[in-house]
């Protein structure tokens, strides 16, 4: 009995409620959620090191996963909350990495080398009212079949700005695959402030393995605003805390202000240390790496739109600033 209540507590209310249906043991979303990611250095006004991310992702309904991947959701363990309703989901993304100098046609071999990361993932998330437990496998590819270059430079000719000029030196191709393990949890102010304004908390903790990245986290989101039990935070691209991909609004508008602190010790970081097998541009890389981020979220019952402003520390002993950069998504429920 408590588990079926503290799954029915997650059901949206209002309208969402309302259409909502129940099988065994579960309460039901039947939306699906459908996000945009775009993130880029030139909001901050300059174009180097972690220069664009583009994110397409979708997030199922909630559901009754078959036996053989319950057991993963629904038996006691670290990640996953217990007593959950699971979602799975999947997405397309691509990172490019810069030098700062990208007029020079030879890059500087103490800078950041070009790189770009195209890669496809398959998601399982399961969540509590106050917990969430995700599992990610993403595969890819490094290097010139990424399409970095393309995407960057036809860009600029669209915008009619210079080429980066020195992607005969980006890394070569390698095939990629990391495992990323998120848990997060949400703590919200249950009376609120004032006219439905609450405050909440939404500490995170993350871990990713594999030949492009690995590295360990932790972080807190903090919020004030209404539409706090929608989401976990906003939707980002790894390794960023990546919030919730779904949401589930309640009958009216929403918004949210936010500000988050994030650490991460890096082992590993393909765009830095270079290729694995081969020969390529590298540098030192620096083991701790910190984000600061502010933000803001505007929720409706169809869809939901966030901007945030990211500063993260330098990420190689020779990187002469720090890396500042944008993210605008935008979220359907369909």
């Amino acid at each position: 009995m408590a588990r079926a209540a503290a799954v029915a507590a997650i059901a949206p209310l209002g309208a969402g409620a309302a259409q909502a249906q129940t099988v065994p043991g579960r309460t039901v979303d039947p939306d699906g959620t459908f996000v945009a990611i775009y993130e880029n250095d030139t909001f901050s006004g300059n174009d180097r090191y972690y220069t664009n991310g583009l994110l397409f992702a979708w997030r199922s309904p909630s559901y009754n996963p078959p036996a053989w991947l319950a057991g993963l959701t629904e038996r006691p363990n670290l990640l996953f909350p217990s007593g959950g309703v699971a979602r799975w989901g999947v997405a397309l993304g691509q990172k490019i990495w810069t030098p700062e100098d990208t007029e020079r046609r030879n890059p500087d071999p103490t800078d950041r080398p070009y790189a770009g990361w195209l890669y496809g993932s398959l998601t399982l998330t399961s969540y509590t009212p106050t917990a969430l437990g995700s599992l990610e496998l993403q595969l890819g590819v490094v290097g010139p079949s990424s399409l970095a270059e393309q995407v960057q430079n036809n860009a600029h000719d669209v915008i009619n700005v210079p080429r980066a000029e020195g992607w005969d030196y980006q890394l070569k191709d390698e095939p990629g695959v990391n495992l990323v393990l998120t848990r997060q949890w949400r703590f919200n102010q249950p009376s609120g402030l004032w006219d439905g304004v609450s405050v909440g908390v939404v500490p995170v903790v993350a871990g990713s393995i594999g030949n492009v990245n690995t590295y360990a986290s932790a972080g807190a989101l903090f919020r004030i605003g209404t539409e706090l039990e929608a989401d976990f935070g906003p939707p980002r691209v790894r390794p960023a805390s990546a919030g919730s991909v779904f949401y589930q609004p309640v009958e009216r508008w929403g918004w949210y202000a936010f500000a988050g602190l994030e650490g991460r010790v890096v082992a590993h970081d393909i765009s830095l240390d270079g290729n694995t097998w081969r020969e390529s541009r590298s540098v030192e890389r620096v083991p701790l790496v910190g984000d600061a981020s502010l933000g803001f979220a505007l929720l409706t019952p169809w869809a939901r739109l966030t901007a945030t402003y990211t500063v993260r520390s330098e990420e190689f002993t020779t990187q002469r600033q720090v890396s500042q950069f944008g993210s605008l998504s935008v979220g359907f429920r369909f």
